[in-house]
């Protein structure tokens, strides 16, 4: 299917995200699942005993591996994701910050929380962007979630990820009001979401509300998520003043500054 790619830019930049179908095809979507795998076959020490398995639902989470590139490297160099970043954000170049993987199976898990990842991410701009895979089909009601222009608006103190309160903010003392309650107030929320299938990808800005669906008994749920970041893009300390691949990134930039380290890796243009 042809993309009309001013048109998902102009989506991308007023809604903070956008739905790509059919973006890889069966070998590149094989090349990310062999990654999303390398991930769960190399847990970082933080992460890998939470993949015990005691017969209870399992909510795995895992990401910023610090020898990522080892498992990620031939797959992102060809994959069109980073030349799509370039194509949503109109320039380039593109550099790939960090992966995150998630598996949820075994029963009924909660939902994750309404969240924007550049609460934490310590960094902001235009040319942000986090790449949504999934390996299995889903549908709308149970993909991931965003409220729509969202990454133009507040942001908001990052969510504890409290299931007795997912508004409850991880730092007080951060300047950032509290999120709003939006699960609990959809009505009063536009909420957005696609039915989608593997090989699709949907795109989202680091500031875009998001949250996704719980699962239930019988589902099994496998998703890779890949961050990028490009030249309008700046040091925004956060609740993160550095990132694993740039440790020093406190001390050797000032907010505001580009971002450009050599721990990041230059995907697009090859």
């Amino acid at each position: 299917m042809a993309i009309d790619w001013a048109s998902a830019s102009a989506t991308y930049k007023r809604d903070g995200a956008v739905h790509i179908p059919g973006l890889l095809n069966a070998e590149q979507l094989d090349a990310a699942l062999r990654s999303w795998e390398w991930s769960l076959s190399n847990p970082t020490p933080l992460n890998a005993p939470k993949l015990k398995r005691d017969g209870g639902p399992l909510f795995y989470a895992d990401s910023y591996h610090p020898r990522v590139l080892e498992g990620y490297r031939d797959m992102l160099e060809s994959s069109p994701i980073p030349e799509v970043c370039a194509r949503l954000w109109g320039t380039d170049p593109v550099w790939f910050i960090y992966e995150q993987v998630f598996l949820k199976e075994g029963g009924d898990t909660g939902r994750t929380p309404w969240h924007q990842d550049g609460s934490y991410i310590p960094m902001d701009g235009e040319d942000t962007a986090v790449a949504w895979i999934t390996f299995e089909p889903l549908s709308k009601t149970d993909s991931l979630e965003f409220v729509p222009g969202s990454h133009l608006g507040t942001v908001y103190n990052t969510s504890k990820f409290d299931p007795k309160d997912p508004t409850l903010p991880h730092d007080e003392s951060l300047p950032y009001p509290h999120l709003p309650p939006i699960e609990a107030e959809r009505e009063k929320w536009k909420v957005i979401s696609w039915p989608v299938q593997p090989g699709d990808v949907v795109f989202f800005h680091f500031r875009t509300l998001h949250g996704g669906a719980p699962t239930r008994a019988g589902q099994r749920r496998r998703t890779l998520t890949l961050r990028f970041f490009g030249e309008r893009a700046y040091y925004d300390p956060k609740t993160a003043k550095s990132l694993p691949n740039f440790r020093d990134m406190a001390t050797k930039l000032k907010p505001g500054d580009t971002m450009r380290a050599p721990g990041f890796l230059k995907v697009h243009p090859k």
